[in-house]
């Protein structure tokens, strides 16, 4: 099986996602920042663990299409939480 261009798109935005949030993450350890930890946490939901969802563990557990969805949307909510509580 091959990966489409959608799939490599995913994991792209998500390699992406990862390495701002690595940088956001080197920031709050170096300055003890909780609202870059909190940026962090939402975008690694925003990026990494939709893709995680969609394309490994949703295939790997025979999730429904539903069940994909609602876990995506649960995370984005996660993520936008997150990112909330780092602007205050």
């Amino acid at each position: 099986m091959t990966p489409d261009i959608v799939t490599l798109a995913s994991a792209l935005a998500a390699g992406l996602g990862l390495l701002v949030a690595s940088h956001a993450y080197r920031g709050y350890r170096r300055h003890g920042s909780r609202a870059m930890g909190l940026l962090a946490v939402g975008i690694v939901c925003f990026t990494a663990i939709p893709f995680g969802f969609t394309a490994l563990v949703g295939p790997a557990l025979a999730w429904s299409d539903g069940l994909t969805l609602l876990a995506v949307v649960a995370s984005y909510n996660v993520g936008l939480l997150a990112i909330l509580y780092s602007l205050r």
